[in-house]
């Protein structure tokens, strides 16, 4: 099977992105009502459907289907998934409601990065959203579902448009990306890897480690990542993210100077990561570790890079 029980009412579902184990949705129930929380690509609908009838729930079943963020590993299929769940109304951050009723930008900008070939072979053609199935999501605002109450927060640093979710029945956020990454490949170690994510185009430094520390403050039990899966631990987990967002920061004024910054900083993050792998003792080799690790230190490398392109006009405005 593609889908795990957590407990809690919480299934994670992988959704077959990349590698098993990279992504995830959730399926979150209560009182024969289901919610699900990131949608994966167009491709994963079927394992959200088979985690659906594997818990003894219908398609009716499903009232809602949160976008943490429109990126496309978290809400791609968000279109195609409504299609299949006739009852649920899509929820979104204010920023990120357009872009699901009309995904023709976020089509287009993937295309133009990784090509229409790559993108129509990972994430397939995006399906709009009806407008009166989407509905923007206040900061601060509580969703019912069957009585299990759902809290909502702006979850800025990873992207302007993310929410995050915190499940009371579990004291449990679930994170999307603005808690940073943790594959189960690294397990085994003293502690699991984790990592900040700082993909293009809207990473932001201080409003990730706000969003951290905004997070702390319900003292959760558990983080419920999309890539991949609960961790807990949470204080320790949210000082290496911490320092090593810091780590990143100064890593990015260093090399973005080189000739090709971009290979520079791709490598030196790679470098930082490995160090982590190493200081928490994962039974990854260095070989194994580059390769698990190589997408997000390119991704990594170049939206810090954006960041810091940004601030550069600020600075000089200032002067």
């Amino acid at each position: 099977m593609h889908h795990e029980h957590l407990g809690d009412g919480i299934t994670v579902v992988d959704i077959g992105l990349e590698r098993p184990h990279f992504g995830a949705c959730y399926l979150i129930e209560s009182n024969g009502a289901a919610a699900v929380f990131d949608a994966g690509t167009n491709f994963s609908v079927p394992r959200v459907l088979a985690a659906l009838a594997d818990r003894g729930l219908t398609r009716e079943d499903v009232r809602y289907v949160v976008a943490s963020h429109v990126h496309l590993d978290h809400a791609g299929g968000l279109g195609a998934l409504l299609r299949e769940l006739p009852n649920a109304l899509a929820l979104a951050h204010p920023r990120g409601v357009r872009h699901l009723v009309d995904p023709s930008a976020l089509q287009a900008s993937a295309e133009q990065v990784y090509g229409a070939e790559v993108v129509a072979r990972t994430y397939g053609t995006l399906v709009p959203v009806a407008p009166e199935r989407v509905r923007a999501l206040a900061d601060g605002e509580d969703v019912d579902l069957a009585g299990r109450r759902l809290h909502f927060i702006d979850s800025p640093g990873h992207a302007r448009h993310h929410v995050a979710l915190y499940d009371e029945a579990s004291a449990s956020w679930f994170t999307g990306d603005c808690f940073g990454i943790s594959y189960r490949d690294f397990d085994g170690g003293t502690q699991p890897l984790i990592f900040p994510t700082t993909s293009p185009v809207q990473f932001e430094p201080d409003a990730m480690k706000a969003t951290i520390a905004r997070m702390l403050e319900r003292r959760p039990r558990a983080m419920l990542l999309t890539h991949y899966s609960r961790i807990g631990d949470v204080q320790a987990r949210a000082q290496a993210l911490v320092r090593l967002i810091d780590a990143q920061v100064e890593l990015t004024h260093r090399h973005a100077g080189d000739d090709d910054p971009v290979a520079a900083l791709t490598e030196a993050l790679q470098r930082l990561f490995l160090d982590e792998v190493r200081r928490i003792g994962a039974p990854v080799s260095e070989a194994r570790s580059r390769h698990l690790l190589a997408i997000d230190a390119e991704l990594n490398a170049k939206g810090m890079l954006i960041w810091l392109e940004r601030q550069t006009p600020k600075k000089k405005a200032a002067e």
